[in-house]
């Protein structure tokens, strides 16, 4: 039977990375991605936060890529495998560890940070241009009802004749 070992993670970066070469000259790039969630307290009813911290390692390209553009406090989306290993701390004591291997990795949120205007690094620029999302569903009031149709010409056989000539490209 197959195995899968996947981890998916969206959260935000806790440090900068730090980036080093194996002596193969293979990159490698570590980073800190906290996740959070809430829960209410089944005593006080409070809201509770929950923050976890996850090691995250790319190599290769992938982690020139972190490197680069994942500063600390932006978003991130993390896809990798987890990794366990040991080590014996200074006094002594095994330690267990966690890491994800990362496999792929996306940048969220907006360009801050990224050398733009919007950092501060081009005073007195234009904003940024808005971002663009899919709209969202607004409510739509009674339209009046629309004029009969009249039913639509036969479309040819094949496939090509009924394409749009308006392609942008």
């Amino acid at each position: 039977m197959a195995s899968v070992n996947k981890v998916i993670l969206v959260g935000n970066c806790g440090r900068d990375p730090e980036i080093r070469y194996l002596p193969s000259g293979q990159a490698v790039a570590n980073v800190s991605v906290a996740t959070s969630s809430r829960r209410k307290d089944r005593n006080t009813g409070e809201t509770v936060e929950d923050t976890q911290w996850h090691r995250v390692t790319f190599y290769d390209r992938l982690a020139e890529i972190a490197g680069e553009y994942v500063k600390k406090g932006r978003p991130i989306y993390v896809e990798g495998r987890l990794k366990y290993g040991k080590y014996i701390d200074q006094a002594g004591v095994e330690k267990n560890t966690v890491d994800i291997v990362a496999t792929e990795l996306q940048l969220l949120g907006g360009r801050e940070g990224m050398g733009g205007p919007s950092d501060g690094g081009d005073e007195g620029g234009a904003p940024p241009p808005p971002r663009r999302m899919a709209p969202a569903a607004a409510p739509r009031a009674a339209a009046p009802a629309p004029a009969p149709r009249q039913a639509p010409a036969p479309r040819p056989a094949s496939g090509f004749d009924d394409m749009d000539d308006d392609i942008p490209f």
